[in-house]
């Protein structure tokens, strides 16, 4: 059955994309402003700024103080939150369909009309140092800032998203203005909309409340990161060893990334993939394991996290690359293919039933690939890919001069096991 929606989309005269899903039979509105821009556009003295920024832009208008901005969203049941990535910004609010004109009218207030105020600034700055150190405490959330580091070594992708403590407290508030008026601006940013709304009339809002931002001036230079293998080990007074192996995988833009997310599947990405029964139910070596797939424009990665004790690592490190040689040599069996793209499937088309979801892929479509891609366009990529296509990735992949392995924990540069990394 060929999938119903209602898709719009409109660019105002500042180069602001509108783009809209109108879903009739539901009686929610979810919105967003999204912003081309995240740590990947920084640089080590200012990284940090867009998510620093992220947070500012809650701290009070000219019109409305932090309370208000709180305030007038709860007091008509809705939700406001932002996010920041390495290359996507998002403020996004969710409301009954009748208050779509105090949603936008929010996001074109904090947008238009923050103050940036230095006290605020100041104490944001307190904020952000302790959400540093919340990480810092958080092992099986820190490894992977480290790994990226040591993956993406030299390149901004590598630099954390809050930022280092060095940079944050050296932000002022110039530098941080000076980033906000070049990049959230113009054909920069999208309006997505899903819900129970008219495009036009959403767009006669839109154009009344941001018409007034500036075309976008800047444009980045996106140059893609190099990886080569790397081994390094962080000590750590810990109880477990924590553990990241990775390797390069397909960029968002490229074709091969629907084999690269069913060899996840199949590989550490659910509980019944070959990693997690493995490792955890067939010989209880760690609590916590799993493969994910991150993708950027130009590049991404396929990383293994496993938390164990330290003298498991190495039997658990045999395990990995033992599976990672079997992706190399064999062909999954029908059953596991099938099974892989039906949780994908699945996944994609029960994650559709939340405007919330919908308005995100509508925004990161019109971001990444200029238009509009119906989930049954998804479904078509993912039947079609064969045990060929993932053989054929998997040895792309998985070898030694990709991979990379970070260990945080009571470990020593010296006691750090590698394996047999040729693969």
């Amino acid at each position: 059955m060929p999938w119903v929606q209602t898709y719009r989309k409109t660019v105002l005269s500042n180069g602001i994309k509108v783009i809209t899903e109108e879903i009739r039979h539901v009686r929610s509105v979810s919105i967003g402003a999204w912003v081309s821009c995240g740590s990947r556009h920084e640089d080590e003295r200012i990284n940090g700024t867009a998510h620093f920024i992220e947070h500012m832009l809650f701290k009070g208008t000219a019109r409305r103080s932090a309370f208000d901005i709180a305030s007038d969203i709860d007091s008509v049941g809705g939700v406001m939150n932002a996010f920041t990535g390495k290359e996507l910004t998002a403020f996004y609010v969710k409301v009954p369909d009748y208050h779509l004109p105090l949603a936008i009218d929010l996001l074109a207030d904090i947008f238009n009309h923050s103050l940036f105020n230095l006290d605020e600034i100041d104490k944001e700055k307190a904020v952000v140092l302790q959400e540093i150190s919340m990480v810092e405490d958080t092992p099986d959330e820190y490894i992977h800032d480290i790994f990226e580091k040591h993956f993406w070594e030299g390149h901004s992708l590598g630099m954390p998203v809050l930022g280092t403590r060095d940079s944050v407290d050296a932000f002022d508030r110039a530098k941080v203005m000076k980033f906000f008026e070049e990049r959230y601006r113009g054909d920069n940013l999208v309006i997505a909309a899903v819900g129970n709304m008219e495009h036009e009339k959403l767009v006669d809002l839109v154009a009344k409340l941001f018409g007034t931002l500036p075309a976008l001036r800047l444009h980045f230079d996106e140059t893609k990161p190099q990886t080569t293998a790397r081994f390094s080990c962080i000590e750590k007074d810990l109880e477990q060893l924590h553990l990241v192996v990775g390797t390069p995988a397909p960029a968002t833009l490229e074709p091969t990334r629907f084999a690269g997310i069913l060899m996840n599947s199949v590989f550490g990405g659910s509980m019944s993939s070959r990693l997690f029964q493995e490792i955890r139910e067939k010989r209880g070596l760690a609590y916590a394991v799993r493969s994910y797939i991150v993708s950027y424009r130009d590049t991404g990665m396929l990383n293994i996290y496993v938390g164990t004790s330290k003298d498991k690592t190495q039997e658990v490190i045999d395990i990995i690359l033992s599976e990672m040689g079997r992706m190399k040599n064999e062909l999954f069996t029908e059953k596991e293919l099938q099974s892989a793209k039906e949780l994908i499937k699945g996944n994609l088309l029960l994650s559709m039933e939340s405007t919330d979801n919908r308005m995100q892929k509508l925004a990161t479509n019109e971001i990444y690939f200029g238009r509009n891609i119906l989930p049954e366009e998804i479904v078509g990529k993912i039947d079609a890919v064969t045990g060929e296509d993932i053989l054929a990735l998997s040895q792309q992949m998985f070898t030694g001069a990709n991979l990379s392995m970070v260990f945080l924990g009571e470990m020593t540069e010296a006691e750090m096991p590698r394996g047999d990394v040729e693969l």
